[in-house]
């Protein structure tokens, strides 16, 4: 198993998890309960594992999160007030 990614985003872990399982690609989040039980502090995140041979499939997946989040917020530097 490789690690994906490590964030405290609830909703990029369940976007990455739905579109994953849309490409066929099994993926499990780790330290869900450990990041819960440290408080608000977000100091342990949550890893999203593929396996090994998942991997550059999921990095597409994630490339396509990164590349939507980076456009939305170009959107929204050039929103007036």
């Amino acid at each position: 198993m490789l690690e994906l990614t490590r964030t405290n985003n609830p909703v990029l872990i369940s976007w990455l998890l739905s579109r994953l399982e849309e490409k066929g690609i099994p993926a499990f989040v780790l330290d869900t309960h450990t990041s819960v039980l440290e408080g608000s502090i977000s100091a342990i995140e949550r890893r999203v594992m593929v396996d090994d041979s998942d991997i550059a499939g999921a990095r597409v997946v994630l490339w396509e999160a990164a590349a939507h989040e980076k456009a939305h917020e170009e959107a929204s530097e050039t929103e007036t007030p």
